[in-house]
């Protein structure tokens, strides 16, 4: 049965509307309709925790995220209408 890992992530001030996880599963990206992309580190799934500041830029709801295979690279897709890429470290 499936059980909560951890505390939930919050941060984000407006609905959480989607989450992409990196190809190596250490790093989570969340899309937020407060106009951000936020990162978690969830390394310790039962203890994770927010990395760095919120990633800013879009003027409207962030609807969606994915990272690239590779994952040095993510995308969010807004409904501002456009596409930001993200550098991932």
């Amino acid at each position: 049965a499936a059980r909560a890992l951890g505390s939930p992530l919050t941060g984000h001030t407006g609905a959480v509307i989607s989450v992409a996880f990196a190809p190596d599963g250490r790093t989570l990206a969340s899309a937020g309709g407060d106009q951000t992309v936020r990162l978690w580190d969830v390394t310790d799934r039962t203890a994770a925790r927010a990395l760095g500041s919120p990633l800013t830029g879009h003027t409207g709801s962030v609807l969606s995220v994915a990272f690239a295979p590779d994952g040095r690279t993510l995308a969010s897709a807004s409904d501002d209408h456009t596409v930001r890429l993200w550098g991932m470290g």
